[in-house]
């Protein structure tokens, strides 16, 4: 099979850039080294040409972009600075999906490594997994007993060694707000106008008021731009935004959009359809509305991005512990949950901004679930458990908390990965690590931001020998 890569044209980024620009040659190294993949043909890609450019992008925008004559906003959206290296990378990224898609017509596969899905889907298929589509797991027993429904294959039960909980997550709707006013057409989730957009081809409303400023309606305000609709403003409750500073950037403020803190919706108009929305501002402190800054605004659409609910009807049929802040399993450094043999990963365990950390995750949990079946349970009085708690300007830190064998020597254990969210803006700032009030670990961040997930990795080593009663993270800002 021919595969096609480019990932050793690496773009100059600045220092502290999010973008994992090593993953792409992690992903190639794994593949050659795995048998299962084997005959494999690593291919470079030719540069897609001008005339293939031009088939999906205004001429005059390519030729500015191969001369880096782009503006300031254009080149926000890429999200890169201009460089030589950017260009050479972008045709290369280009003219290996349009081979990889030729070899495939002639061969039957193949793949670009810059694609996501399909390298996924490909590895799958060439382990020989088995997968059921259009099926609905109805209930997980403690037991490991999977009962699904389908329409092919009709009721059916499965009993597991282990379950990988990845459910994933769901809007939370506008019955979860309790906004007085009528129940008229106009009123949807941001996802739902995305379905109605990007795959139905539906344009869901013309003048649009968003309400919540999380990730997913940041991208449709600028979607909605783009497609001629007027997004009025975003409304926001908070002293901040819960996405990424970068989709605030590219999507609001590039397009002259308005983000409204401390704002939010207190009631809706309209009979049949929407005619408009009036917003307030809050007090920060109480989050209450302030009398005297009600404002009206004419609007046939609210697009509601009010958060995201980790879908875990399924974890508490199967009596898994449930955390009172991510509202996602309970789970120690192996992703493992309160009941044995049951791992959860994704955004079923905590809310993730970017796939690349839920794809390192599920990778996690599934071979915690190998060595489960592999090894066998551990009994519980063979082990050590350590909780790892929130402290002052954190929330939700996952795992919650850690497993260790008795008289398990620390230094010979890989390090463990803690995520979390700040509860405000903290700059200049480090994340503290104590084990029983004693600091075994600093790291310094520029930035924390309740929009953006934070993750350190303690190295287990550090952490003292004798039995500790409790981990804590806290945040503690630097003079």
């Amino acid at each position: 099979m021919k595969l096609y890569y480019h990932d050793h044209f690496v773009l100059p980024l600045p220092e502290g850039h999010r973008f994992p620009m090593e993953k792409y040659a992690r992903l190639r190294e794994r593949l050659a080294n795995d048998v299962q993949f084997a005959p494999i043909e690593f291919l470079v890609p030719e540069q897609a040409t001008l005339d293939e450019l031009c088939l999906a992008h205004d001429p005059l925008y390519v030729q500015r972009f191969l001369e880096g004559n782009m503006s300031e906003k254009e080149m926000r959206r890429i999200g890169f600075p201009w460089t030589p290296q950017l260009v050479e990378r972008a045709r290369r990224s280009v003219g290996g999906t349009i081979a990889a898609c030729r070899a495939a017509l002639q061969e039957g596969a193949s793949a670009n490594l810059a694609a996501y899905a399909s390298r996924e889907i490909q590895a799958f298929r060439e382990r020989g997994i088995a997968c059921q589509c259009d099926t609905m797991v109805l209930s997980v027993s403690p037991e490991k007993q999977v009962t699904a429904v389908s329409p092919r294959h009709g009721l059916q039960q499965f009993q597991a060694g282990a379950v990988v909980l990845a459910m994933g997550c769901r809007e939370r709707p506008r019955g979860a707000l309790g906004i007085p006013g009528t129940r008229c057409a106009g009123i949807m989730t941001t996802g739902t106008a995305q379905r109605f957009v990007n795959l139905e081809g539906y344009l869901p409303g013309q003048r649009i008021v968003i309400l919540g400023s999380g990730d997913i309606g940041l991208i449709m305000a600028r979607r909605m731009t783009y497609e001629g609709a007027k997004v009025l403003a975003c409304v926001e409750i908070m002293p901040y935004s819960s996405g990424l500073t970068r989709n605030v950037v590219q999507c609001l403020q590039d397009n002259d959009i308005p983000l409204l803190l401390n704002h939010t919706v207190i009631d809706i108009e309209g009979e049949e359809r929407l005619t408009g929305v009036t917003i307030a501002a809050v007090d920060p402190k109480t989050r209450q509305v302030v009398p005297g800054t009600e404002e009206k605004l004419a609007c046939d659409t609210l697009l509601l991005s009010v958060g995201l609910i980790p879908e875990n009807e399924l974890s508490r049929q199967a009596n898994v512990e449930i955390s009172g802040i991510t509202q996602g399993p309970v789970v120690d450094q192996n992703l493992l949950t309160s009941i044995p043999g049951i791992f959860a990963c994704g955004n079923v365990l905590h809310v993730h901004d970017l796939v690349d950390e839920v794809s390192a995750e599920a990778s996690r949990a599934g071979q915690a679930a190998y060595w489960w079946l592999k090894q066998g349970e551990v009994p519980r009085n063979d082990l050590i458990e350590i909780p790892i708690r929130d402290g002052q300007g954190i929330r939700g830190v996952v795992p919650q908390q850690l497993h260790l064998a008795v008289d398990q020597e620390l230094a010979s254990l890989e390090p463990v990965r803690l995520s979390f969210r700040p509860d405000a803006i903290y700059r200049h700032a480090v994340v503290r690590i104590d084990a029983d009030g004693k600091q075994v670990a600093r790291f310094r961040k520029m930035v924390l931001a309740p929009g953006e997930m934070a993750s350190v990795d303690l190295n287990l080593r550090l952490l003292p020998q004798a039995k500790i009663g409790a981990i804590t993270v806290s945040v503690e800002v630097l003079p």
